[in-house]
C-alpha cells in the first residue's frame, strides 16, 4: 500500500530550508502580525470600522468595496485584504518549520497555532462588524491579535534555539521576576483596551456604544500599570547586572527599558493633546514593540541546546529530485 503524502510532507521531503531562511520566515510572520495590528488601528482611527457594513462581504451585494462607500470602504476593505497577506506569511512560516531537518515537531505545532489564531480572529472581526463595533468585541479582536503576535514572536525566537531541555541562564528569583514582568505587561495591555473602549475613537462616525467607564479614569489606571511594568523592567535590568547575566540577556533588558521610555512619552503626550490620531497609532505600534521586548527578555533567561547534529541545508532555490 502506497502512503499518500500531504502537501506539507511532500514539500518537506524535497526541501530543507537553511537556518537563516527559517528565521526569516518566522520573522516575516512577526512583522505581518505587527502590521495587521497597526492597520486595524488605522481603520478605527479614521472612522472606517463600518466602511464595509457586513462580513464576509463588504456589502450585501458586493464582496468588494464600492465607489459609494468612499474612502472609509476602501480603508476597511484594504485591511481585510491584508489578512490574506498575513495568511501567506504565516503559511510560509509553517512550511519552513515543517521542512526543517531534523524535524522539529514542537516548532511546527507552534507555527500551526498561528494559522488557527488568524482564522479565529477573522471570525471575531466579522462578529465585531455585525455587532456595530461593540467595544467589547473590538477589545477581544485586539487581544487575539496580540495573541497572534505572541505566538509569532515565540516561533521566531524558537527558530534561533535547539530542541533540547531548557536550561536556566540566571538564578530562579530572576526568572520569577521575569514572570511578574510578563503578567504585569498582560494586565497593562488589557487595561489599554478599556481606554480604547471608553475613549473618543470609536471606529465610526455613527453612534457607536462605548464601555461604561470614565475615559480619563481608565487612562489613569492604565498609566498605573505602565509604571508598574517600568519598575519591574528597571529591576530586571539592575538584577541582571548584579548576577552577571549573559551579555545578550542584559542587552534585551536594556532594549525593553528604552522602548518603555519611548512608549511612555508617547502615551503622556497623546493624553495631554486630546488623542491625535497619529500619536494613538504610534502608541499602538509601541505596544507591539513593548510586548515583543518583554517576550525576548523572558525567553533569553534560558537556553535550549541542539540535541542532534543538523542536516546540511539544501539550496533555498532548488528542490532535490526524488
Amino acid at each position: 500500500m502506497v502512503a499518500v503524502l500531504t502537501p506539507l510532507a511532500y514539500i518537506a521531503q524535497r526541501w530543507t530550508p537553511s537556518p537563516r531562511t527559517l528565521q526569516r520566515a518566522a520573522l516575516g510572520a512577526v512583522m505581518m502580525s505587527v502590521l495587521i495590528i497597526i492597520t486595524g488601528g488605522a481603520v478605527r482611527l479614521t472612522g472606517s470600522g463600518l466602511g464595509c457594513d457586513t462580513w464576509p462581504k463588504c456589502t450585501d451585494d458586493s464582496l468588494f468595496a464600492t465607489p459609494e462607500q468612499g474612502l472609509h470602504g476602501a480603508i476597511e476593505f484594504g485591511n481585510r485584504m491584508l489578512t490574506y497577506v498575513l495568511c501567506a506569511a504565516v503559511g510560509w512560516a509553517i512550511i519552513a518549520a515543517r521542512s526543517t531537518k531534523p524535524r522539529r515537531r514542537g516548532l511546527t505545532r507552534l507555527a500551526w497555532s498561528q494559522f488557527w489564531i488568524v482564522m479565529g480572529n477573522a471570525v471575531i472581526g466579522g462578529v465585531t462588524v455585525w455587532m456595530g463595533l461593540n467595544p467589547w468585541t473590538v477589545a477581544g479582536h485586539f487581544i487575539l491579535a496580540t495573541g497572534l503576535l505572541t505566538v509569532t514572536t515565540l516561533t521566531w525566537l524558537r527558530t534561533r534555539e535547539g530542541d533540547g531541555a531548557a536550561r536556566p541562564r540566571v538564578p530562579r528569583p530572576v526568572r520569577k521576576l521575569s514572570w511578574a514582568l510578563v503578567v504585569a505587561s498582560v494586565v497593562l495591555i488589557a487595561a489599554g483596551t478599556t481606554v480604547t473602549g471608553s475613549g473618543p475613537h470609536a471606529g465610526d462616525s455613527s453612534d457607536v456604544p462605548r464601555m461604561p467607564f470614565d475615559w480619563a479614569t481608565a487612562a489613569h489606571v492604565h498609566a498605573v500599570f505602565a509604571w508598574i511594568v517600568c519598575a519591574l523592567a528597571l529591576a530586571m535590568w539592575l538584577v541582571l547586572r548584579v548576577v552577571d547575566a549573559p551579555l545578550d540577556t542584559r542587552a534585551r533588558a536594556r532594549d525593553l527599558l528604552l522602548v518603555l521610555l519611548a512608549q511612555g512619552a508617547i502615551g503622556y503626550v497623546q493624553f495631554f493633546t486630546d488623542l491625535p490620531e497619529v500619536l494613538v497609532g504610534a502608541h499602538m505600534f509601541g505596544s507591539c514593540l513593548v510586548w515583543i521586548s518583554v517576550l525576548r527578555v523572558a525567553m533569553s533567561l534560558r537556553e535550549r541546546p541542539r540535541t542532534t547534529a543538523e542536516i546540511p541545508a539544501q539550496s533555498d532555490t532548488a528542490l532535490s529530485t526524488v
